[in-house]
């Protein structure tokens, strides 16, 4: 069941709403913990109508954490003893996650590197195993750490499985959700917070409708062609480039908005995920604001415990790319996802080298000019459009050809209906040839259609910047560089509860549902 879908729109999620507030409609039934027991059914009915058969999975998975948390917080004293059991549920955890969605890789290579014909059955990854493994890894660290002590399981449950952060995240800590859950407010039905969650998902399935499915069709045309050996011209592998890199964009944040509208709906605040990574100024800054919670979980469980930067500058690099590199693993099982990884550790790494020179020279990097940070901006936002081909691409021969075409190899072509307005660039040797039928792609629609959406991402407020008077997630958006006016325009135009805005997002809903051609897969759910 995907959020963009009207099985969840008119079915699941107002039949969810309605019996969880009709149980908690008195005292008695939220102390007897019926509204939370509706939800964990819901959690379940929506990860089994994906595939039933994940069902076992995901419920033993939860059982077996929740017995092992709750042996390290309140039975098991002895260190030695707790060393045992934590390790042992580490283990259980990434086999659990290694024999689904890596063996096939390992066995692949394996093969490859000896000469061996080892056959494995084709194991499906089971939706969300990466998201919901993490957050219990992270759930058995602290209470190893002895940092919780959660003793009812049903609350444990609706933690791991509660369904708006369930399929793609965020990845949330135990810390963050499980104390709103005690919270009498959220069981009495409440019209503004309907309303403001309400909105925000529209927000959400906007972009993806919209934004992230229309653009798709332009750069799956073009890593197709490439996969295909066709050789891209110069404008369409670009196209390709900019487009997946905005189709990603769009997709991850309007399921990002969607999680929190749909969380909010029942009084629950989610921790932000995606906060305008494409306004970032450095490749640190832009891993603060892409997938917060990852990163986050990557930096406190694998950056940190590796030794982080307390142990010299060579080994806090060597951490960096590490931790990168498992990062892109996590993405996915496939030496292009573990390159894609590797790049970003290189990228920061020299993020660091040039933050750290800067500083050595007595330069205070809050106070750069205008200058500098749109230096800084084109080049993490060229830096992170490059790493995304490697993320695309099925193997490294298309993602190189792409690459070879982007930077000019097969020569400059541009849109022929630039010609009359660009002609004289023909001596310089650009040609207007850049759109071929070979690949399909309409060269004014995609044109128009990148630069629109890239003024969108650059230049608009997000979500949940419209939103900040109600703040509908747990963190606060990062603030970016504007101009005075810039701040007080945009305010003007910041979601309010009247007629106006009750018309804006009624047209955005319409339009949506109408654009429904067909439910389309977010990216993230193969993760």
């Amino acid at each position: 069941m995907f959020f963009n879908s009207f099985e969840f729109i008119f079915f699941f999620l107002p039949i969810t709403l309605i019996i969880f507030f009709w149980l908690g409609r008195s005292t008695e039934n939220v102390k007897r913990q019926l509204p939370i027991i509706c939800l964990i059914i819901a959690s379940l009915i929506f990860y089994g109508r994906w595939k039933p058969l994940n069902l076992p999975l995901i419920i033993v998975s939860m059982a077996v954490n929740y017995c092992l948390g709750y042996l390290l917080s309140n039975v098991i004293q002895k260190p030695s003893v707790k060393k045992i059991i934590f390790s042992g549920g580490i283990i259980f955890n990434l086999g659990l996650i290694s024999y689904f969605k890596y063996s096939n890789f390992l066995i692949s290579n394996i093969n490859r590197l000896i000469g061996t014909s080892f056959d494995l059955p084709a194991v499906v990854i089971p939706l969300a195993i990466s998201f919901f493994t993490f957050q219990q890894i992270a759930y058995l660290v602290d209470a190893y750490r002895g940092e919780t002590k959660e003793y009812d399981l049903r609350k444990y449950m609706l933690f791991v499985c509660f369904f708006p952060q369930l399929i793609a995240g965020p990845i949330v800590h135990h810390r963050e959700v499980l104390p709103q859950f005690e919270q009498a407010s959220i069981y009495k039905f409440s019209q503004r917070t309907l309303s403001i969650g309400l909105t925000v998902f529209i927000a959400g399935l906007f972009k993806k409708v919209i934004f992230a499915d229309r653009i798709a069709e332009y750069s799956n045309l073009a890593f197709a062609a490439a996969s295909q050996g066709i050789d891209l011209t110069f404008s369409e592998s670009w196209v390709g480039a900019l487009g997946y890199s905005l189709q990603l964009y769009f997709d991850f944040s309007g399921y990002s908005d969607m999680a929190i509208g749909a969380a909010y709906m029942f009084g629950i605040r989610l921790p932000l995920n995606f906060n305008s990574p494409y306004k970032a100024i450095s490749i640190v800054d832009f891993w603060r604001r892409w997938h917060i919670t990852l990163s986050q979980f990557l930096r406190d469980y694998l950056y940190i415990p590796l030794g982080g930067s307390r142990r010299g500058e060579f080994r806090r690099y060597f951490n960096l790319l590490v931790t990168m590199l498992l990062g892109g693993l996590w993405h996915g099982a496939g030496w292009t996802f573990i390159f894609w990884g590797g790049l970003h550790g290189f990228y920061l790494i020299i993020n660091h080298l040039y933050r750290s020179a800067r500083q050595g020279l007595g330069h205070n990097l809050k106070n750069d000019g205008w200058i500098l940070r749109s230096i800084g901006w084109i080049t993490t936002f060229i830096a992170v459009v490059i790493s995304w081909v490697f993320f695309k691409a099925n193997n490294f021969d298309t993602a190189t050809s792409i690459l070879r075409s982007m930077f000019g190899f097969n020569g400059v072509n541009l849109a022929q209906f630039l010609a009359p307005y660009l002609g004289f660039l023909r001596n310089f040797g650009v040609e207007f040839l850049g759109f071929t039928v070979n690949v399909g792609i309409s060269q004014k629609y995609a044109t128009f259609g990148i630069l629109i959406l890239l003024l969108i991402a650059w230049s608009t407020p997000n979500t949940q910047q419209w939103m900040d008077k109600y703040n509908p997630a747990l963190t606060e958006p990062i603030e970016y560089h504007q101009f005075e006016w810039q701040k007080r325009f945009w305010q003007s135009l910041s979601w309010k509860p009247n007629k106006i805005w009750t018309i804006v997002v009624a047209g955005l809903t319409s339009l949506s549902l109408l654009c429904f051609s067909r439910v389309s897969e977010f990216l993230y759910f193969q993760f």
